[in-house]
C-alpha cells in the first residue's frame, strides 16, 4: 500500500483516466462528430496497449482521485495515529474545495476531460452526481474524524446541489439524474443511491429533515426496482440490463450508509439480499474479481478496489465479506502490482495486461480500499 501511495506522490496526483481520450490532440479529426468522439475515446479506453502518448492524451489532475486519497489518509491517520496523514488530507481536502466546478454556487466536481456517450456529450467540469456523493463523503469523513466545521459546511453545500437536481418520478419513489444539466441517467442506480446517502449522512449532522424524506424516496426507487435474487441493474431502461461488479458495491455502500445514517430498517432485507448476491456472483474462488455476475472479463481495477471496500465496509455484519475483501487484496496485488508501485487498469482473456497507471480508477480507489480494509482488520 505504502508503494501506491508514494507512487500517486511523486506523480503529483495526476494520471490517465480510461475515459479521457477525447483529450489526444487528434481530436479535431472526429469533426464534432458524436458517433466518432465515441469511436477515438473507446480506442483509447479498450486498447490493451497504452495509445496515450501516441495520441497526446497527458497525464491530468483528477478531482476523484484526490478525494479518494484525501479518504485513503484519513483511514491511515486512524490505522497508526501518524499526523503527516492529517496534513496530506487536508491538502487534498482544500485542492478539492479550490477545484469544485465552476459556474455553479455549491461544491460539486466532475472529470476533467470532455466525454461523449450515446446520450450526448459531457463537457470537462460538468459535474457528476455520482463523483460529487464519493467526494462529498470523504469531507464527511474529515468532519467525523477531525472536527473541522468546515468540512460539514462544504459537505451540506454539496447536498445543496444534489437536492436541486433534476428527478425521474414514479409512484414508487424517484431518481436522481446524472449530471446538473442532463436528464440522461434518470433511471441508473448507483448515483440515485450514493447521492441519497450523501444527504442521509449529511442529516444525521445537520438535522435536516428534508434531506432525509428525499433520501428515502430516493431509495425506495431503487430498492423498489431490486431484483428478486438480490441483483440490481445498472439503469431501469432496457438498454441499460447489465449487472456489474463496482456498480453493484456502489448501490450496497450507499444503502448501508442510508441504513445506519436515519435507523430506517425498511431497506434491511435489501441490504442482505444484496450482499448475499455480490458475494455469491463477482468471485472467482482465487479472490480475482468479476466484472459482470455472469463473466470474468475483463478484470478490472475499479471491480477490485470498489469490491475490497464494500466488502470491507460489510465485515461488522457478515465475518465471510472480511475474508473475502482480504482475499480479493491478496490476488490483485501479487498480479496486478507493477514494480514500481502502481496498478494495473485490467486484465484481458491470454493473460493480457493493459498496465497503463490510472489516478483515480486503480490507484486512488485501491489505495482507500486497502486502507480501510487495513483499519477493520486492525
Amino acid at each position: 500500500m505504502q508503494r501506491v501511495e508514494k507512487w500517486v506522490e511523486e506523480h503529483e496526483y495526476k494520471g490517465y483516466e480510461p475515459f479521457d481520450g477525447l483529450s489526444s490532440y487528434f481530436r479535431p479529426l472526429t469533426f464534432g462528430n458524436l458517433f466518432l468522439d465515441r469511436i477515438l475515446m473507446q480506442l483509447v479506453r479498450q486498447s490493451p496497449i497504452n495509445l496515450r502518448p501516441l495520441l497526446g492524451v497527458k497525464p491530468l489532475d483528477s478531482t476523484i482521485g484526490q478525494g479518494y486519497m484525501a479518504w485513503g489518509y484519513l483511514k491511515m491517520l486512524q490505522v497508526t495515529g501518524d499526523q503527516s496523514y492529517k496534513a496530506k488530507a487536508v491538502k487534498c481536502l482544500d485542492w478539492l474545495d479550490k477545484n469544485k466546478s465552476p459556474g455553479y454556487a455549491y461544491h460539486s466536481w466532475g472529470k476533467h476531460f470532455d466525454f461523449a456517450s450515446r446520450g450526448g456529450r459531457y463537457p470537462a467540469f460538468e459535474p457528476i452526481t455520482i463523483w460529487t456523493s464519493l467526494i462529498g463523503m470523504a469531507f464527511l469523513e474529515a468532519y467525523e474524524l477531525l472536527g473541522d466545521r468546515k468540512y460539514l459546511d462544504i459537505a451540506d453545500s454539496t447536498c445543496h446541489w444534489i437536492m436541486a437536481l433534476s428527478r425521474h418520478h414514479t409512484d414508487r419513489g424517484f431518481c436522481f439524474s446524472y449530471t446538473g444539466t442532463h436528464d440522461e441517467g434518470c433511471t441508473i442506480h448507483n448515483h440515485s443511491m450514493m447521492g441519497a446517502a450523501m444527504l442521509a449522512k449529511t442529516a444525521k449532522h445537520t438535522g435536516n429533515e428534508e434531506y432525509f424524506k428525499v433520501a428515502r424516496d430516493a431509495m425506495i426507487f431503487s430498492c423498489t426496482r431490486q431484483l428478486p435474487d438480490g441483483a440490481w441493474y445498472y439503469g431501469e431502461e432496457a438498454n441499460l440490463h447489465w449487472i456489474d461488479n463496482f456498480h453493484t458495491g456502489y448501490n450496497l455502500d450507499a444503502l448501508k450508509c442510508y441504513i445506519e445514517s436515519t435507523g430506517d430498517k425498511m431497506f434491511e432485507d435489501n441490504a442482505k439480499r444484496g450482499l448475499e448476491f455480490y458475494k455469491n456472483n463477482f468471485f472467482e474462488p482465487t479472490g480475482r474479481p468479476k466484472y459482470y455476475h455472469s463473466r470474468t472479463y475483463p478484470v478490472d481495477s475499479q471491480c477490485a478496489s470498489q469490491a475490497i471496500d464494500t466488502l470491507a465496509y460489510f465485515s461488522d455484519r457478515d465475518k465471510q465479506s472480511l475474508d473475502l475483501a482480504i482475499k480479493v487484496a491478496s490476488w490483485w496485488i501479487e498480479n496486478m502490482q507493477d514494480r514500481d508501485g502502481f496498478f494495473y487498469y485490467r486484465q484481458y482473456p491470454l493473460g493480457i495486461k493493459a498496465k497503463a497507471p490510472m489516478l483515480h480508477w486503480a490507484e486512488a480507489t485501491m489505495y482507500k480500499a486497502l486502507a480501510f480494509l487495513v483499519l477493520k482488520m486492525a
